[in-house]
């Protein structure tokens, strides 16, 4: 092996580590050794985040100090792909991770963020996760992006559905919702935009939908973010501002705040308290009260 690689473990299987001590955060001195590290010790949370959904692979190749590329075509020496079509008639092979040695790899490939899809590739023009996206304007505060999503949990919770927090590991918050995979694209984005309006009515004066930025205010709630072939981070990401995408417990959301999840000490954490998602995967939801929700503002013309 040679001195600027290193050989780890993960799951049974073995991903070679070029580079190790390359400088990824120039700020903080973290390496890629330090990513592998973080993502080994969190690796079923962070595989869980993304297993079995097509994956975009955000490389960092010079570390955060320069900017990214995106890559939707995975390499051909990925585990699994699957070929995903578009209307202009082209296409692209994805990555679907399914194992620990995927994360790690993505790892290796200087990927800090995943981003899945979602949907899954057994059902991948069917979501089973709505996503929530608290945005906050450049007026508004972590203190104000925690009150909002305190009322979209209520939200949810009315329409029978469950809610799971993280910190987006920038200014905002992700609310994930998992649904039963017999919607599409566009009726999840419009259940979304429903749970939008609702909590836009509740409270007006903190949260807005309104899609054009000079119309905003307090915190948006990016309903878009359902749209097919979006991402965002998932758990356990690491962003550029070298926090984490944190999972978070109901009771945790009222006094979080982003920096309290820098990547390295994270696994103090992880170690403490294990995968806060966990059990995501067991509240599977219907969307159709939300699509009654939809329905009913459309009838009384409440405006996207």
């Amino acid at each position: 092996m040679a001195d600027d690689e290193l050989i780890v473990t993960v799951g049974g299987e073995q991903v070679r580590i070029t580079n190790p001590d390359k400088v990824m955060f120039p700020v903080q001195g973290w390496t890629k050794r330090d990513v592998v590290d973080h993502f080994l010790f969190c690796v079923d949370g962070a595989l869980a985040g993304v297993f079995g959904r097509p994956t975009m692979l955000k490389r960092w190749p010079n570390g955060v100090g320069a900017k990214p590329f995106f890559q939707k075509r995975a390499p051909d020496v990925a585990t699994e792909r699957i070929v995903v079509h578009y209307p202009s008639g082209r296409s692209a092979a994805w990555l679907v991770p399914r194992s620990p040695a995927d994360v790690i790899w993505m790892a290796q490939l200087n990927c800090l963020d995943l981003n899945p899809w979602t949907s899954r590739a057994e059902h991948v023009e069917r979501p089973d996760e709505l996503r929530i996206d608290l945005d906050p304007t450049p007026q508004a505060g972590f203190a104000d992006v925690r009150r909002v999503a305190l009322v979209v949990r209520e939200v949810l919770s009315d329409h029978g559905l469950v809610g799971w927090p993280k910190t987006s590991g920038s200014k905002g918050m992700h609310v994930y919702v998992r649904i039963q995979a017999l919607w599409s694209f566009t009726e999840v984005r419009r259940a979304a935009l429903a749970v939008g309006r609702t909590v836009e009515a509740e409270i007006p004066d903190l949260a807005t939908t309104a899609w054009w930025k000079h119309q905003r205010h307090g915190v948006f709630i990016d309903y878009n973010q359902n749209t097919r072939d979006h991402t965002i981070a998932s758990a356990y990401s690491v962003r550029p501002t070298g926090l984490v995408s944190a999972p978070l417990t109901w009771d945790e959301v009222p006094v979080a705040e982003p920096a309290d999840f820098p990547m390295v000490g994270f696994a103090a954490r992880y170690r403490r308290l294990g995968d806060v998602m966990e059990g995501i995967d067991d509240t599977p939801g219907s969307l159709e009260p939300l699509l009654d929700t939809a329905r009913a503002q459309d009838a009384e013309g409440t405006p996207q």
